[in-house]
């Protein structure tokens, strides 16, 4: 399952129901879009919601449930294939197959740990440079905030919105005198857009644990690049009615936003390497008795058929369907959580106001 970029420095992935609308300023100038995925890349409700808001536990168990369905309902409507399950060598050939699939998937998967907590480890030198630089951004963004930059990541990104939406009050503050009647016109639009947008995103925010994906969820929801974008154009399209204090809070703006588009990759990082860990982590705890299973029904069911029917449909089918099924728990865990971080990696491939989605242009 894969969905289109969308337009990357910024996406969305908020709740469908909340969505900016667009506001067509002087000349056809588009001041605002919508802040959502869903709006953004015209894709439904309930797809989005199972890529990436669905807990990736819960959309596991949905897979082994399809996937033990399905085998039954085909097993029970193509003619032979029974007969050909009740065979020894089949049940032998597939249970070391998956028995074989399972340790070499769980070997995987502890080296792609390996590789996510590697980058965590180094040389004094490193940890004091990453030290560093964590503490420059902190007291460079904190001149931005009027109290202390917060250590908690919901935290964070919520008074980075705040500082936001008071620079967006601030331009509106400085523009209501000017003479241009125009600039003043698209200020107040693009300042709407900006509050509302930053309303949302707070809300969504506050309560938000990190650890889970509703503190990425929200942060994607805050269409930065755009913005940067709208305040770079309206500076350039209204230059000669541009005044000291005007320039000076378009200025504060931009880099206000600007500031926002690091300190959500870098909460996208964390979020990464927190969701990789945790997979690798339900893997190995997955593969246990996966292996136990498949190793038992390799042990005791290879050697002859299964017989009897339940519910009217053959004993073997429900015996080798069931663990054909726990034998993929592993891999479907991967795929749950793989999904979601593919489409959200693939949403923000840029940084800062770049479009990549032709439906954006």
């Amino acid at each position: 399952m894969s969905v289109e970029p969308d337009s990357t420095g910024d996406d969305s992935g908020a709740d469908p129901a909340e969505s900016d609308t667009e506001i067509d300023a002087p000349g056809d100038t588009e001041i605002s879009t919508a802040d959502t995925m869903r709006e953004r890349a015209d894709e439904s409700a309930l797809k989005l919601w199972l890529l990436l808001k669905a807990n990736r536990l819960h959309i596991t168990g949905v897979l082994a449930v399809v996937v033990f369905c399905t085998f039954v309902a085909v097993g029970s409507s193509v003619d032979g294939f029974v007969a050909t399950l009740q065979s020894g060598d089949t049940k032998g050939a597939l249970f070391s197959t998956m028995l074989g699939a399972i340790i070499t998937g769980t070997t995987l998967v502890v080296t792609i740990s390996q590789v996510v907590i590697s980058q965590e480890n180094g040389p004094l030198g490193d940890q004091h440079q990453r030290m560093s630089n964590t503490m420059d951004f902190r007291e460079y963004v904190g001149d931005m905030y009027d109290e202390p930059v917060p250590v908690d990541p919901s935290a964070f990104l919520r008074e980075h919105v705040n500082a936001v939406q008071r620079g967006a009050k601030a331009l509106r503050d400085a523009v209501a005198g000017s003479d241009d009647e125009d600039l003043r016109t698209e200020v107040d639009q693009f300042t709407d857009s900006v509050i509302g947008n930053a309303d949302a995103v707070r809300d969504q925010l506050d309560g938000a644990t990190f650890g889970t994906f509703e503190v990425l969820f929200a942060a994607l929801n805050f269409n930065y690049a755009w913005k940067i974008f709208q305040v770079e154009r309206i500076g350039s399209d209204h230059e000669s009615a541009i005044d000291d204090e005007i320039d000076d809070r378009l200025t504060d703006l931009r880099t206000t936003l600007s500031m926002f588009g690091p300190a959500r990759e870098h909460i996208k990082t964390l979020y990464f390497q927190w969701a990789l860990v945790d997979l690798s982590q339900y893997i190995i705890y997955a593969s246990v008795p996966a292996l136990v299973v498949t190793g038992s029904l390799l042990a005791f069911t290879g050697s002859g058929p299964i017989p009897g029917t339940t519910l009217g449909i053959e004993n073997v089918l429900w015996v080798v369907g069931a663990g054909f099924t726990v034998s993929l728990v592993p891999f479907l865990l991967l795929v749950a959580y793989i999904t979601r971080i593919g489409v959200v990696a693939k949403r923000t491939l840029a940084i800062g106001p770049l479009i990549l989605r032709d439906s954006q242009r």
